[in-house]
């Protein structure tokens, strides 16, 4: 089995073993001759089993480490979070020692605690810490690390960093600095595309220097335009013009966002392909001057330009397409002498035809789904790469074995822009790994927070499956499964991505987003089978709830007399709608009568458990109680959903209407922020006459900027408060557009 390969183990530091995929340590004593712990099933098994045969042409295994073969002692890591806790995964596996790097709010983070030793690089602002070059070259200097590898983002494709490191004789795990430099910036790397015989998109092939050349520029090439960060990457920096007044906009955020991001505001400006699927294609080259491509990730579903589901393979590419790109892929390395892992982005349209996007001179964070159907440790080859070994593999032995969908989870609030982030604690955290063929990245763990200060990624989700739709069906119940308290979360929008009919069906793009929820996404539509699923179940857990409050525990107190109750009359308030539910108790099932049907729900009743898996008429639901009150509201995660209700009884519905309803918060004279951040700019002062939808103030959050507008006309009055923007627990004010007469 391919998946279970990219977790093979053969050593590890501390004389115990872990894997890859879930992070469990096995004592050295519980190991096997040739054998390793397959992170989907969880069991050990050995080398030979047909469970973990890929092809019968492999003879070797890049998951099995030789430890004959040696590489480095001391490795450092120059990121945080999920990508750091992989990277030292792989490291243990190899029984390379590990430094990890981290700001002051970041001393407790996992990546901290998993590695051997950990140093503090400056406070939490990225520019003071995670890329501060000059604190982390002296640490690499404290520790005496032999190498370092950068992870994504960040430092990861700074050609001054790799530089400053080769200087020093630190070993950069990832390219040489010419290959940074050329495929890094995105203005040489499309030249160096051209003379390559890559397909490119047309555009203007030179650094942007204004706004109004940005105009120019973009009249000339055609609307819609692309803005994007010469440096840039992932998202950051970039911007889609329609007209004039956007290509200005566009051209101020994208230069501040990338000076932000990646210490470089060079833009330049491209046709934009309207509704083009995005395919990357994953290379890995060698010192030796062999290179190989290894299939492909589907990553068109996005929003914001960042990507939120990816798949490998793409349900799209025909074998003779698949070839070309690849072949292209590889042709682009081999021009630039690239060696390590790389990512070749392509657009591709409806005809099939292909453009170079960009090149990533990094780990993707989406590489999981690559290992899994190729059953290749990625962070294990670029190690092996760095120290000069030649590759263990030849173009025909790479096979797409199975399939793999990843789902990233992120802190934020789907239901504003498809995302937009939210910052806490998390309360209480369970990931879904006892959900067969489940992988999960991750840097956090329940207690963590999660600041503005960086990426909201809380988790990469991967599911694995001989094919796509068993791959999808895993994805829906590990979605179903995941715990996450304390923050917003996008489960319910990744939920309904992959169980949406056009994306079962692989037709997709990158509009898809905007162009399903042209409204903005609402959450899950109830039919009307599942609203009386979600009724009966809320009004099971009511009931199941009062007869265990009933119960007397651990005290020989006797009761003066048993209740005999069998039956109760609900009314339960759901969306706009009141219904009245009557409940019927059959040992531990309930008979639950919604709209004059009569539906069965059986459960264990764990009341204590954050999950609550309920069989009604037959059909399983795994479902989550998020909150209740005493005033009968309760909060109910159901088909990743989290739904609203309010469960009376009868009498006391009645009474209900007598109740004083809370008046609602006048913000008629406000603008709030939607989201915790930074403001870095106010465009008005008192005295201003503005107009609707004129910006007002810009709003940075995790490294993406937003402009707060006006949503009346009006005057800036002296002192009046229009932005309140919380973050880390400090209030920050501002002054309001107040309506005028």
């Amino acid at each position: 089995m391919a998946n279970a390969l990219s977790s093979l183990v053969i050593t590890g530091s501390k004389e115990e073993y872990e894997t890859v995929g879930i992070g469990k340590f096995i004592p050295e004593k519980s190991r096997k001759e040739l054998g390793g712990l397959n992170s989907f099933t969880g069991k050990w098994e050995t080398l030979c089993s047909s469970r973990w045969c890929l092809i019968t042409s492999h003879k070797l295994y890049s998951s099995a480490y030789d430890p004959n073969e040696k590489t480095f002692e001391k490795l450092l890591i120059a990121n945080r979070g999920e990508i750091a806790c992989r990277v030292i995964k792989t490291c243990r596996k190899m029984g390379i020692k590990t430094v990890a790097i981290h700001s002051d709010v970041d001393a407790n983070a996992v990546h901290v605690k998993m590695a051997d030793e950990a140093v503090c690089v400056g406070p939490a602002p990225t520019s003071k810490s995670y890329l501060n070059m000059d604190a982390i070259m002296e640490v690499i200097r404290k520790t005496r690390a032999q190498a370092v590898h950068p992870g994504y983002g960040f430092l990861s494709e700074n050609k001054e960093f790799a530089r400053r490191l080769a200087s020093e004789g630190v070993t950069f795990i990832g390219p040489d600095t010419h290959a940074i430099q050329a495929m890094g910036d995105k203005i040489e790397s499309k030249l160096l595309a051209k003379n390559a015989k890559v397909n490119t998109i047309p555009g203007f092939d030179g650094v942007v220097k204004d706004a109004d050349e940005a105009v120019r520029i973009a009249r000339e090439i055609g609307y819609p335009v692309m803005i994007k960060a010469s440096a840039g990457g992932g998202g950051k920096g970039m911007r889609i013009a329609w007209d004039d007044e956007e290509t200005r906009e566009g051209f101020r955020f994208s230069s501040q966002e990338a000076a932000s991001s990646f210490g470089d505001d060079r833009l330049l400006i491209e046709k934009f392909i309207d509704n083009p699927r995005h395919i990357e294609i994953q290379v890995l080259a060698d010192k030796h001057g062999n290179a190989l491509w290894l299939n492909e990730r589907e990553c068109s579903i996005q929003r914001r330009n960042q990507k939120v589901v990816e798949e490998a393979p793409s349900t799209f590419l025909d074998p003779e397409t698949r070839r070309a790109m690849g072949e292209q892929a590889v042709a682009l390395a081999k021009a630039v002498k690239y060696s390590s892992a790389g990512t070749v982005e392509f657009l591709v349209d409806s005809s099939k035809n292909f453009y170079f996007l960009e090149m990533n001179t990094r780990l993707q964070v989406e590489h999981p789904v690559t290992e899994c159907i190729t059953g290749l440790d990625l962070v294990q080859e670029m190690i092996r790469v760095a120290k000069g070994y030649p590759l263990r593999h030849k173009q025909a032995d790479i096979p797409i074995n199975g399939w793999a969908v990843e789902c990233r989870v992120y802190a934020e609030d789907p239901y504003k822009s498809f995302g937009l982030p939210s910052i806490g604690k998390l309360s209480q955290y369970q990931e879904p790994l006892h959900v067969p063929s489940v992988r999960v990245d991750s840097g956090i763990q329940q207690g963590s927070d999660i600041s503005i200060y960086y990426d909201p990624m809380i988790s990469k989700l991967i599911t694995y499956g001989s094919n796509r739709a068993e791959a999808l069906k895993r994805m829906e119940e590990a979605l179903d499964n995941y715990v996450i308290r304390g923050v917003a979360h996008n489960i319910s929008l990744l939920r309904e991505v992959i169980v949406h009919p056009r994306f079962v069906q692989g037709d997709i793009s990158t509009k898809f987003l905007p162009e399903v929820y042209p409204e903005g996404f609402k959450g899950h539509k109830l039919t009307d089978l599942e609203r009386r699923q979600l009724l009966a179940t809320a009004a099971s857990l009511y009931v199941a709830e009062q007869l265990r409050s009933q119960q007397f525990l651990g005290t020989p107190r006797i009761p003066i007399a048993k209740s005999k109750r069998s039956s109760w009359e609900l009314s339960v308030h759901l969306g706009d709608g009141t219904y009245p539910v009557a409940v019927s108790k059959d040992g531990s099932s309930f008979s639950v009568e919604v709209d004059g049907m009569k539906l069965n729900v059986t459960s264990e009743w764990n009341l204590a458990s954050p999950l609550l898996s309920v069989t009604i008429d037959g059909t399983q639901r795994t479902i989550q109680r998020i909150s209740r009150n005493a005033s009968g509201e309760t909060s109910i995660q159901f088909l990743g959903t989290v739904y609203k209700l309010q469960i009376l009884t009868k009498v006391a519905a009645e009474l209900s209407k007598y109740m004083p309803e809370k008046a609602a918060e006048d913000t008629s004279s406000i603008l709030r922020s939607p989201m915790p951040g930074t403001v870095v700019a106010v465009s008005v002062k008192p005295g201003d006459m503005v107009s609707e939808g004129q910006e007002i103030c810009v709003i940075e959050a995790m490294k993406m900027q937003n402009s707060m507008i006006a949503a009346k006309t009006g005057k800036v009055s002296e002192g009046q408060e229009i932005c309140v923007i919380e973050a880390m627990k400090m209030q920050n004010s501002m002054i309001a557009a107040k309506t005028g007469k």
